[in-house]
């Protein structure tokens, strides 16, 4: 079985910074791609950054300058540094992991969400 486990969500000012994690563990053949994804309330789920295996990185419009994606691939753990918050950084952030389960095939996997609030 594979598990996706964020941490690091909380209440945060405008301008203020966060650091969410995403630790991968279970029955993983091979990881590739992973990703933070956020939705807030009313609205889709959209992508905010993601990395490769190799550490190629893309991001959302609304976060370049101001977030960084990174990963520490012998933990299995992907990063997202976020700094200078905005109200309308207030989402519920997810983590997504490509994976190939040793027993399952592969295929996406999800975290079970974080809570990010910026609020002054």
């Amino acid at each position: 079985q594979v598990q996706l486990v964020e941490s690091g969500g909380g209440l945060v000012q405008p301008g203020g910074s966060l650091r969410l994690s995403c630790a991968a563990s279970g029955s993983i053949f091979s990881l590739y791609a992973m990703g933070w994804y956020r939705q807030a309330p009313g609205k889709q789920r959209d992508l905010v950054a993601a990395v490769t295996s190799g550490g190629s990185t893309n991001y959302a419009d609304s976060v370049k300058g101001r977030f960084t994606i990174s990963r520490d691939n012998v933990k299995r753990t992907v990063y997202l540094q976020m700094n200078s918050l905005k109200p309308e950084d207030t989402a519920v952030y997810y983590c997504k992991a490509d994976i190939i389960a040793q027993y399952g095939g592969r295929g996406d996997y999800w975290g079970q969400g974080t809570q990010v609030t910026v609020s002054s």
